[in-house]
């Protein structure tokens, strides 16, 4: 049975947003058995970001298809790699593409609002950075699961002694990078531990970075598959194997 996602559905426009930001953007949606919602998920993208790309990484179920239907490209993985890998081959597809300038990685099952990534690309075009990182902590919208906080916090802890690089949310999926921050992340970590790489990178590099506060919609839909809980786990299993 189909599920609605509505709670992150909006008209609003991001203050500078622009045909011009929309034609040099590109959305990177790793996608992994989310044939429920994708359509849905990818129709209201598209009505601000024209060019999409998801990567469906061996998904057993519909996936494909339904993010066909909504009028996306779709690169596909013949097994499951992992978020990591898909984020890279999204990527690398993306800045492959004529006039590209600025990538988000964007979730395939509505938590994220298609608003906040516009803010992050109109801050990428105006001022001196490389890549925004969207935080849930700097404000009081999103409202986690108390293991779900905890364990991030550790994270974001961790992240701060290893690599330098000081965030209030080291494990957020929705980040907007320009070319140059595209091309010096490798993300070499096809699961999980993808997000700690991106990050230690970050400081590696010397890449110029800041955050971006945004709202994560925990829908009646990701709830009931579990995610919030299950990502807790594998984040404090790569904390605890770092």
């Amino acid at each position: 049975m189909a599920h609605t996602i509505t709670d992150h559905t909006t008209d609003e426009i991001a203050h500078g947003w622009s045909d011009e930001l929309a034609q040099a953007s590109w959305l990177v949606v790793p996608l992994y058995n989310e044939g429920q919602v994708i359509r849905e998920v990818m129709t209201e993208a598209r009505r601000t970001f024209p060019n999409i790309v998801c990567v469906d990484d061996g998904s057993v179920d519909d996936s494909a298809v339904e993010a066909r239907a909504a009028g996306v490209h779709v690169v596909k993985h013949p097994v499951n790699l992992g978020q990591g890998a898909a984020l890279r081959t999204g990527l690398d597809y993306a800045m492959s593409q004529p006039g590209s300038t600025y990538f988000v990685t964007f979730d395939s099952d509505g938590q994220h609002r298609v608003v906040d990534a516009q803010r992050m690309v109109v801050r990428l075009a105006t001022e001196p950075l490389d890549i925004i990182i969207g935080s849930r902590f700097l404000d009081g919208r999103t409202k986690p699961g108390a293991l779900k906080k905890l364990v991030l916090k550790m994270a974001v802890m961790f992240q701060t002694v290893t690599s330098g690089v000081k965030l209030t949310d080291a494990h957020n999926g929705l980040r907007a990078l320009n070319r140059t921050a595209g091309q010096a992340l490798p993300i070499m970590q096809n699961r999980m531990a993808h997000a700690s790489e991106i990050v230690n990178d970050i400081g590696a590099k010397k890449l110029r970075y800041a955050e971006e506060p945004v709202y994560i919609v925990y829908t009646d839909y990701s709830r009931a598959k579990g995610q919030s809980l299950w990502n807790s786990v594998n984040i404090l299993h790569e904390l605890l194997l770092k």
